[in-house]
């Protein structure tokens, strides 16, 4: 890379002018300016103290030096103690050769690191996947293949929340309220007819707090007695006990909940290696318990509740099985990553889980490192933000959620209302159309959604997320769709060129460094975990290739050279976008 080059010149300049060995990796350069020439700049400051010259001197002689060793280097610019480096055309123009046949450009060598497992979804079977369920899938999904195309080997997993005291509130509900409803008899997927149920609760169980509040209990104690919770509370003590009348409609509504689900996951194009279940891994949490108490690392409450004391490790005291001897949160997820090392044999597992949680991550990491288990130190919480909305954050017992079925249905119709607005696809067949108005819309919101940093809370608002114009995902579709246009018009050419034949302007010169930084996103995105590099990097290079489109002419162009190395130019630039928007789960569409 030719800022490893850059960095070893640096290092041997320094050496030379300064009698100092500096360590070439230890050299940091950054990309220059967009308001200076140059493609990378050095910060001299550091060196003042040794150069025993001002800030300028020590940037020109620098610079002097490297344009006598460093054949790359074409010019440079000194700007204070900023020395801006600017890499000869032919060195753009043989990376543009080297690569423009590599399929695999910017990828490294696969399950050439480590393996890693990805924990992402998570959804309770109380409830329709909604609008910040979408958030989750989608970074999980995103964050496991950038980091196969940094090299690793990923396995992808979903722990299924089937059990616990919120599908008891629904299957209480249908119980009392449902008459034997189905999804057959309502015409409602059976993950909506569950979560209408989980809303009935909610609202019955208010009422009755407020009846006993109105006959004198204090708040506290209604919310504690009412009859909706207390035989929410009895359902979920036999299920423990393996009661089959309790079993069997729990089994029932799950099984609706699941095929509601995977239709979800194949609108948002998600898939796992393995989906795990709570109702399974609360059992080996609960021996991984008694386990902890025979090394002395639990201890037993006087009520027989099990706990953790976390003091030291700045945390307080856990509680890790009730009194009752039902399991907590932390039972199960001890048992499931137990089990998740068993299966996969990866010492790092990322969690990927909203930011609320972040505590119950601390805790799980503390407990497995107390316990010696060998994956402890590699466990990861890859902590974002919640999805708001205009009016509020929403709330699944209140009927508040922007459901995702209802979100995806909106933003194709949105795509396909902005489409026929624009009047280009007359003639398509209304299969491809349809298929098209479902990528549009699908890019939008992921785009949207992937390109906020994931620590950072974000406001959604579908209207801008599908704008054609700006910093968008149907933006970048359109630039792809433009580029492979222009490929079908120069038909058979292949794009090859002389190298001396050819003078690069300053926008193309623009793309061919924006290209170059393919790999170096890829890396930085892999280690940072975050989609939204990536996201932001083919923004840039979409609007780089706007303005190269802008400015120069190729299918005009009467020198051949010329015109092969911009047709080699938009072919790599589509290959990006399409590369690094697939990473994302994004389709990109031929035409648009």
């Amino acid at each position: 890379m030719i800022q490893d080059l850059i960095k070893a010149q640096l290092a041997y300049a320094i050496q030379q002018l300064f009698g100092i060995e500096i360590k070439p990796e230890a050299v940091v350069i950054e990309k220059t300016a967009a308001n200076f020439e140059g493609d990378f700049t050095y910060v001299v400051f550091p060196l003042l103290k040794i150069s025993k010259k001002n800030p300028e001197q020590t940037a020109q002689v620098i610079g002097d030096f490297l344009l006598q060793h460093f054949p790359e280097l074409e010019t440079f610019q000194v700007v204070k103690g900023f020395l801006n480096l600017s890499i000869k055309s032919d060195y753009w123009l043989r990376f543009l050769q080297s690569v423009g046949s590599n399929q695999n450009y910017g990828m490294a060598e696969p399950n050439s690191k480590e393996p890693v497992l990805v924990e992402y979804s998570s959804p309770n079977t109380n409830k329709p996947l909604h609008l910040g369920h979408i958030r989750n899938n989608l970074l999980g999904f995103a964050v496991a293949e950038i980091l196969k195309a940094n090299g690793h080997k990923v396995f992808t997993c979903n722990l299924v929340n089937d059990r616990g005291i919120h599908i008891c509130k629904s299957m209480y509900a249908w119980m009392q309220f449902g008459n034997g409803e189905t999804p057959e008899s309502s015409g409602l997927k059976g993950d909506h007819l569950v979560g209408k149920y989980y809303v009935i609760f909610d609202k019955n169980y208010k009422q009755e707090i407020k009846d006993l509040i109105e006959k004198g209990l204090l708040e506290e104690d209604a919310a504690k007695h009412a009859p909706s919770i207390l035989a929410a509370q009895d359902l979920l003590v036999k299920w423990e006990a393996g009661d089959e009348q309790t079993l069997a409609v729990w089994k029932m509504m799950n099984g609706w909940v699941y095929k509601g689900f995977e239709h979800t996951y194949q609108k948002l194009g998600v898939q796992f290696d393995q989906f795990y279940y709570e109702s399974n891994t609360y059992l080996l949490g609960k021996e991984i318990v008694q386990e902890g108490l025979s090394k002395g690392v639990f201890f037993t409450k006087e009520n027989g509740s099990v706990w953790i004391d976390l003091n030291e490790e700045g945390l307080d005291q856990k509680l890790v099985l009730r009194a009752d001897g039902t399991s907590v949160y932390i039972t199960q997820d001890l048992g499931t990553a137990e089990l998740k090392f068993q299966d996969f044999n990866c010492n790092r597992s990322i969690y990927v889980v909203g930011n609320e949680q972040e505590y119950h991550f601390k805790v799980l990491q503390q407990i497995a490192l107390k316990l010696g288990k060998t994956y402890a130190a590699g466990i990861y919480h890859l902590s974002y933000g919640m999805v708001e909305l205009p009016h509020g954050k929403m709330k699944s017992r209140e009927g508040t959620v922007v459901d995702a079925d209802d979100l995806i249905a909106e933003m194709e119709h949105t795509a396909k209302e902005t489409t026929q607005a624009l009047g280009k696809m007359e003639g398509e067949s209304e299969e491809a159309l349809i298929q098209l108005y479902h990528t549009i819309g699908m890019g939008a919101l992921k785009y949207y959604l992937l390109k906020v940093d994931p620590r950072k809370k974000m406001l959604f608002n579908p209207e801008e997320s599908i704008d054609f114009q700006g910093n968008t995902g149907p933006f970048i579709q359109y630039t792809h769709a433009r580029i492979k246009s222009i490929l079908r018009m120069v038909g058979t050419h292949d794009g090859n060129f002389q190298l001396s034949n050819i003078v690069l302007s300053k926008v193309e010169k623009e793309l061919m460094v924006k290209l170059y930084q393919y790999p170096l996103v890829i890396a930085e995105a892999g280690k940072d975990m975050s989609p939204g590099v990536l996201c932001n990097y083919i923004y840039e290079l979409a609007k780089i290739f706007s303005l190269f489109y802008h400015d120069h002419t190729i299918m005009k162009e009467e020198n051949a050279d010329q015109k092969g190395f911009r047709i080699a130019a938009c072919k790599l630039t589509a290959h990006v976008i399409k590369s690094g928007f697939a990473l994302l789960g994004i389709q990109v569409p031929e035409k648009m």
